[in-house]
């Protein structure tokens, strides 16, 4: 994923759109747009100095304005550590073409989603801090059934964003206790990104509620 012509950057932007989830079939999943790595800084035209914010509802406009032609958005990579451009072609048909009967029938103003981005702006230095490293999994726990690897896997959020703070995951999984709970994770050994299930639980037979350790 992260197709794009790159651009020298000597500095790392200070602000930026994290993209947190990218809608299947959508017009960013085909611009190879990859979440919690790419961060929107910007769009091709705007200034790309260290000191620019980025200023979301001006983009906003600029791709209602950009309906169903070329925008370049200037994306930026936490892995790379480079801004590349990422031409995309803003749409509503993707997600009109996924509706299903039961949404025809349920009247809403909401307009559909033009990129099919879900993101969230914030400091981009600070942004993969609170990032859980898997060091150990123990047998029959529920993080081995889950499919966790020792140190190949980094959980970097959930099905509801991403973690702000040190302890957050953990009362996130205390939160769900014998319910399921959906991870995104990392594979440093195949450079992908996944989606886990893992039910805490104190019934199987070891210590903690994910039979795992966290570095």
């Amino acid at each position: 994923m992260g197709a794009g012509q790159s651009t020298s950057q000597a500095e790392t932007p200070h602000q930026g759109l994290h993209v947190l989830r990218v809608t299947p079939s959508s017009p960013a999943f085909h611009a190879n747009i990859e979440p919690f790595f790419d961060f929107v800084v910007g769009f091709e035209g705007d200034s790309l100095s260290s000191d620019h914010a980025i200023d979301a509802s001006e983009l906003e406009k600029i791709v209602e304005r950009h309906e169903n032609r070329t925008l370049n958005l200037l994306v930026w990579n936490s892995k790379s550590k480079q801004t590349r451009v990422v031409p995309i072609i803003p749409s509503r048909v993707w997600s009109q073409q996924n509706i299903s009967p039961n949404d025809l029938q349920s009247p809403s103003n909401a307009q559909p989603s033009l990129l099919g981005l879900s993101m969230r702006l914030c400091q981009l230095e600070t942004a993969t801090d609170n990032v859980w490293h898997v060091l150990d999994v123990l047998e029959g726990s529920p993080a081995e059934s889950a499919g966790l690897v020792p140190m190949g896997d980094w959980i970097l959020g959930w099905s509801g964003g991403v973690l702000s703070a040190e302890n957050d995951f953990y009362d996130l999984v205390d939160a769900h206790v014998d319910k399921p709970l959906r991870v995104y994770v990392y594979s440093y050994d195949f450079d992908t990104l996944r989606e886990v299930v893992l039910i805490p639980n104190r019934h199987w037979g070891g210590e903690g509620l994910l039979g795992c350790v966290f570095g």
